[in-house]
């Protein structure tokens, strides 16, 4: 079945406290992501929370990365959806853990929008 656009979900556990906590630093590295994935970058905008914490995203012509750090637990959870198939969200999840310096991570791949499924399992509208 065709889809509209994969979605992937990462947890980045153990990581820099100091680097989730900086949001240039943050930001460069979904920008740099980004490009190594072939994606095309619309926009980024981040912000710094007080005391500590970073949260964004990056608009890409493709759809988006989203990103929210808790420095205090050397957490982030990264979001990555694409409707291309020529941008690789793997490669994206892999640069930025490295540049975060992530001990470990989880993701969950989510396909989006699938063509031709007549029946939702659940739907929110009465």
């Amino acid at each position: 079945m065709k889809t509209l656009g994969r979605q992937l979900l990462v947890e980045l556990f153990d990581c820099d406290r100091d680097l989730l906590n900086d949001a240039t630093l943050v930001k460069q590295a979904l920008l740099d992501a980004a490009q190594a994935a072939n994606a095309t970058v619309v926009d980024a905008v981040l912000h710094k929370f007080s005391p500590y914490g970073v949260s964004g995203v990056v608009v890409i012509a493709e759809s988006h990365i989203a990103i929210h750090t808790w420095p205090e637990y050397g957490y982030a959870a990264l979001d990555i959806f694409t409707c291309s198939e020529t941008v690789n969200p793997h490669l994206i999840m892999h640069l930025v853990a490295h540049r975060l310096s992530a001990g470990s991570c989880e993701a969950t791949l989510v396909e989006r929008g699938l063509v031709g499924r007549k029946y939702p399992v659940a739907c929110c509208v009465e």
